[in-house]
């Protein structure tokens, strides 16, 4: 469903780290563009 799209990464410090969402979205095919862990509150 994600080959050949490309992808903006936006991870939570205390949660899921944008590292973990890039590889999942990397094995489902996407190319990642931009990858980012931040602490929102």
């Amino acid at each position: 469903m994600l080959k050949s799209k490309k992808v903006a990464v936006f991870g939570e410090r205390d949660d899921v780290a944008g590292l973990a969402v890039r590889h999942c979205v990397e094995a489902a095919g996407a190319e990642v563009v931009y990858e980012t862990t931040s602490c929102f509150v």
